[in-house]
């Protein structure tokens, strides 16, 4: 019984403030969406693909030959990133970067151990990080066989500006999400904050719980009435 009363209660809370549950999120909703469109600065993302092969032998690629190009793809990922590469990158580009800026704009991926490096870098405009991502794997295919002896790689695909690019950040509509969930705790917990602070006695209920007394009666409103005359 204690346990419904207590349901009873937080729902009939929600209810009294259901005016705050639904103000505090749709601003904090349409806080999130200015910020997303006015203040955070669009991130563009490009991405080339790089082929990591082994030269194969006259009787052709043998698995010998896949096994050590998937092994030599976790070395290429840092290499791709190192000073020897992306300081070069950014003399021929004349970029105003430095190089721990453009290693956190590089990111390099391989999916499902293929020998395919995917080279993605995040710039303010798509033109840049066209231009940067494609600099990097001319300036890696380049560089390889002096770094390791080998020449076995080839860019299997450069980055394109496109048409009408899209950013890849900020997400307007999860930023949108988010800010509405954190704008509802934040409304639930100022409602109850709210009803805890308030001392007020608004039924027989909250009387027994302050005075630890039974209640004996309850007197109804009475709505006050102007006596009439009675006529002569």
């Amino acid at each position: 019984m204690e346990e419904t009363i207590s349901l009873k209660e937080i729902f009939q809370t929600l209810k009294q403030r259901w005016k705050l549950l639904v103000a505090i999120p749709l601003l904090a909703m349409l806080a999130g969406t200015l910020v997303s469109v006015f203040v955070l600065t669009p991130k563009y993302e490009r991405s080339a693909e790089l082929l990591i092969y082994q030269a194969g032998t006259e009787e052709g690629v043998t698995q010998n030959d896949v096994r050590t190009s998937l092994e030599l793809v976790g070395t290429y990922t840092q290499i791709i990133k190192s000073p020897r590469i992306l300081n070069d990158v950014i003399e021929n580009g004349n970029l105003d970067y430095s190089l721990s800026t453009l290693q956190n704009m590089v990111s390099v991926t391989n999916q499902n151990n293929s020998q395919v490096l995917l080279v993605t870098v995040e710039a303010d405009k798509p033109e840049e990080a066209t231009a940067i991502v494609n600099e990097i794997s001319t300036v890696f295919e380049t560089q390889i066989p002096d770094i390791l002896s080998t020449d076995n790689v080839t860019i299997l695909s450069e980055a394109v500006v496109g048409e009408n690019p899209s950013p890849s950040s900020p997400n307007t509509i999860l930023n949108m999400a988010i800010a509405f969930v954190v704008g509802l705790m934040g409304a639930v917990g100022l409602a109850f904050l709210l009803e805890y602070l308030d001392t007020t006695v608004k039924s027989e209920k909250d009387i027994e719980k302050i005075l630890d007394l039974p209640v004996l009666g309850v007197v109804s409103t009475m709505d006050a009435v102007e006596p009439t005359r009675k006529s002569s």
